[in-house]
């Protein structure tokens, strides 16, 4: 007896990922359950209506080049786009597709890919951002230098660094372990956060050490800051078994006069702040 096979929506409706089929004119002609399911929709709602009505507004102008482009054989086959789910919520899809000219019809097939995306927010995060305190990393501080550099030499305008070293840090360790001088870390870093600018760039570069990135700012009101930073390390951390109390050694540099490059700059503050510490 001959074995008879199934109709083909219903091997479609099996696969975890997004089919449907589209024409020239951008019409939804056929979408598997899982279309239907990952955007909220009931089982073939969207049939006989324009596919693009379901993509989210800033991706739309895009996704319409794409598919024109497709069409006409220069489009890529792999891309990704936003949609909208009807609870709202923004669901993103990794498509691959093709032109059938002889049927004008666009074949797609679409992967949500909502994990991979936060996965890929989160390493970005972690190649830019301090573990410890979540501030900028050094990384992030030479990109950030750059930037201001370039911009300021454009606009013939300042850029200051402010590069800090906690005094008597090593004391913290010594009585409350490491432990207790990650907190007062992660506690000195909002401190430095909440004090500078949105526009400042405030980065850990290791240890106890701490770079301000102060764009715009020249050598007067780097000092005003340096000083006011100072005097917020200076407030007593108060933990659990212990209160503590740190100074900081900060040194000063400042572009044009005292380097034009990130690498002289930073050289040149941290040579400042150890020149303070021991002279104090």
């Amino acid at each position: 007896m001959p074995h008879r096979l199934p109709p083909t929506h219903q091997v479609l409706d099996l696969l975890p990922d997004a089919v449907c089929v589209v024409d020239a004119d951008g019409v939804l002609r056929f979408a598997n359950a899982a279309f239907d399911r990952l955007l909220g929709l009931r089982p073939g709602e969207m049939i006989g209506r324009a596919l693009f009505e379901l993509v989210h507004p800033d991706d739309r102008a895009a996704s319409e080049r794409q598919a024109q482009s497709l069409m006409q054989g220069a489009g890529e086959r792999h891309f990704r786009n936003r949609y909208l789910h009807r609870d709202g919520r923004v669901v993103e899809l990794l498509w691959a597709a093709h032109w059938l000219p002889e049927y004008g019809v666009r074949i797609g097939v679409g992967r949500e890919i909502g994990e991979l995306r936060q996965m890929e927010r989160e390493l970005e995060h972690r190649a830019h951002h301090d573990p410890l305190t979540g501030l900028a990393n050094r990384r992030r501080l030479e990109q950030a230098l750059h930037a201001a550099l370039q911009q300021a030499a454009e606009r013939d305008g300042p850029v200051a660094l402010l590069y800090i070293d906690l005094d008597g840090f090593k004391q913290i360790n010594d009585r409350g372990g490491h432990e207790a001088g990650d907190q007062v870390l992660r506690a000195l870093a909002q401190r430095l956060q909440e004090g500078v600018r949105q526009s400042d760039v405030v980065a850990r570069m290791g240890g106890d050490e701490f770079v301000v990135l102060l764009p715009g700012c020249n050598a007067a009101d780097a000092r005003t800051m340096a000083e006011q930073l100072r005097m917020r390390l200076r407030a007593p951390c108060v933990l659990e078994a212990d209160t503590f109390a740190l100074d900081a050694s900060i040194g000063i540099a400042c572009f044009p006069g005292d380097g034009q490059d990130a690498a002289t700059l930073i050289a040149r503050a941290d040579a400042a702040m150890y020149a303070g510490k021991r002279s104090r």
